[in-house]
Formats: C-alpha cells, sequence, structure tokens
C-alpha cells in the first residue's frame, strides 16, 4: 500500500520542482530583457537624435545653426527646453549672422511595408521645399527604399513648390505624386517605376504635412528667432 503512495507523490513532486525551474528561468529572461532594455534605451535614444541633427543640415543647404521649437496648446512657437517631448515639434535653421534660412519639418504615413517617416526643408521666402530625407523605412529592398537613394526621385525635393494661397491659409496646389515621366509641374512628384505604393506615399505624406504646417509656420514665423 505505501509503495503505491510512493509512486503516486514521485509524479507530484517532479512536476512541482519542473515548474519551480521553469518560473525562474521566466523569471531570469525577463530581467535580463528588462535590463538589455535600460542599458540601450538611452544609447538608442542619443543615435537616434544624432541622425536627427544630421538629417536637419542636409534638408536645409548652407545652415549653420539650428534651434527646436514646438507648437504651444495656443497655436504658438515655443523654444524647446533639452529633454522636453512635445507632440509638435520644428527645427529652425539659421545662417552665420542668425538670418531665418529655413525649417525642417518631420512628417509621417503608411507606406507600402510600413509607416515611413521622414523629414523635409521649407524655405518660407521662396515657399519651397528644399531638401528631403527619409528617416525610418521598412520598404522594399531594391523598389520602396529607392525612396532614400534614387538621385532622380531626390531631385522632386530640390525646389518643390508649395506655394499657400493669399491669406496663407492653404496650399495654391496640392503636392501630387504623377507617374515616373509624367511631371509637368514643380508641386507633383515624379515617381518611381516598381515602387508605385511607396513613391504615392511620399506624395501623400509631404501634401498633408504641408497642408497643416506651413499654413502655421507662416503666420507665426516671427516666433522662429535664433534667441
Amino acid at each position: 500500500m505505501s509503495a503505491t503512495i510512493e509512486q503516486q507523490e514521485q509524479p507530484t513532486s517532479n512536476s512541482k520542482k519542473m515548474l519551480t525551474a521553469m518560473v525562474g528561468i521566466g523569471a531570469l529572461c525577463a530581467l535580463l530583457i528588462v535590463l538589455t532594455y535600460e542599458g540601450t534605451a538611452e544609447r538608442i535614444a542619443f543615435l537616434k537624435q544624432e541622425a536627427l541633427q544630421n538629417a536637419i543640415f542636409k534638408v536645409l543647404p548652407g545652415i549653420e545653426k539650428t534651434r527646436a521649437f514646438y507648437l504651444d496648446k495656443e497655436g504658438h512657437f515655443q523654444p524647446l527646453a533639452e529633454n522636453q517631448k512635445e507632440a509638435t515639434v520644428v527645427y529652425a535653421g539659421f545662417t552665420g549672422q542668425g538670418e531665418l534660412a529655413g525649417i525642417a519639418i518631420q512628417g509621417a504615413g503608411q507606406g507600402y511595408a510600413d509607416v515611413i517617416k521622414v523629414l523635409y526643408g521649407y524655405n518660407p521666402q521662396k515657399e519651397e521645399i528644399v531638401g528631403f530625407y527619409v528617416l525610418e523605412s521598412k520598404e522594399t529592398p531594391g523598389l520602396g527604399d529607392k525612396i532614400e537613394k534614387d538621385e532622380v526621385f531626390l531631385s522632386n525635393f530640390e525646389a518643390m513648390d508649395v506655394k499657400l494661397n493669399a491669406d496663407k491659409s492653404q496650399l495654391v496646389n496640392p503636392v501630387t505624386t504623377v507617374k515616373s515621366g509624367e511631371k509637368n509641374n514643380l508641386w507633383e512628384v515624379d515617381g518611381i517605376t516598381g515602387a508605385t505604393i511607396s513613391s504615392r506615399a511620399i506624395g501623400n505624406i509631404l501634401n498633408e504635412s504641408t497642408s497643416e504646417m506651413l499654413p502655421i509656420i507662416q503666420r507665426n514665423i516671427s516666433e522662429l528667432k535664433i534667441q
């Protein structure tokens, strides 16, 4: 009788030991994940900020200084403090003499594979997009990722017309993507053959962002000062 009881208790004891071991391993793995994240999060944030700063100088040719501003609840620009997080931030670029030369603006939208995040440079005097840079993209290598490196495509954004109407409330002509080789106007994006969705996504991102941000910038441009 006692032998039977011992045989019944043995599997139960082994199961408890196995469960304890699995819980311990799971807890250790969770701890390692947390420690790894905490150990690399600051470094990742630093690298992203560094990449953003480099991109600002790429999309605003000729600038020597930059200053970040955020849009407050009243619709005005305020200087962004270090480590301050805000929903809407723009980056003003200045000449060596402290004159406003342009504003770098972020935009985002759905691409073919995932969300595409971009930065573009805006010249408020000429009312043109004067530079473009892809911050984040997971588009198809060899096709969709041409939005990052195809010279013909990138030339769309060297002097793109984004003029506003007389009262500075909206674009005169919306930014539109057309088929490759069919561009006739400076507000059009000459698309990439084989990457229709990706190139159309860029046009949509820029149209949405410029329609929202340019009227705000033109209305409050005096607030964008180096000091």
